[in-house]
């Protein structure tokens, strides 16, 4: 049995200490919004947050969660998140998202990185891309999203 904090809440499931977070998230308590991607931490699709820190939960096991927060895509959408919702409408304004499938990963490193960023400090286009360079968009947006990220920024002061 393992105890995990996701989006505030507690949660015992009953799952190997080595299971991904991902899937604890996903096939234990129906969190769905975080994606399976490559199951190597090299996409980011499966990005959440541990203690604040944007983590690959697809290598992740959950006893690297034990008395740690995990905050996934869903908390930044229910209103309670104020960078998570800033960071939502810079997407929506800048038309970020085409097929989808890699923005949560997407938000949740950019809502790390702004999170991560001195209060008021304006990133460059050089470490908004550093910070991002995880989370690969088969679409092709990144233009869009570095975009997107600043405006987030710039909306934060």
């Amino acid at each position: 049995m393992s105890t995990l904090h996701v989006n505030g809440g507690e949660h015992t499931i009953d799952v190997a200490p080595d299971t991904p977070i991902l899937w604890a998230l996903r096939d234990t308590l129906g969190m769905t919004g975080t994606k399976f991607g490559c199951g190597a931490a090299l996409c980011g699709a499966c990005t959440v947050h541990l203690d604040r820190q944007a983590i690959r939960s697809c290598i992740t096991p959950i006893s690297a969660a034990e008395g740690k927060q995990i905050t996934t895509i869903e908390a930044t959408t229910d209103g309670s998140d104020r960078v998570g919702a800033i960071v939502h409408a810079a997407w929506v304004k800048h038309d970020v998202a085409q097929c989808g499938y890699c923005q949560s990963g997407q938000i949740m490193s950019a809502t790390a990185f702004l999170k991560s960023l001195p209060r008021g400090k304006q990133p460059t286009a050089v470490e908004i891309d550093a910070a991002m360079a995880g989370n690969i968009c088969r679409c092709g947006t990144y233009a869009r999203i570095r975009a997107a990220v600043a405006d987030a920024a710039k909306a934060l002061v």
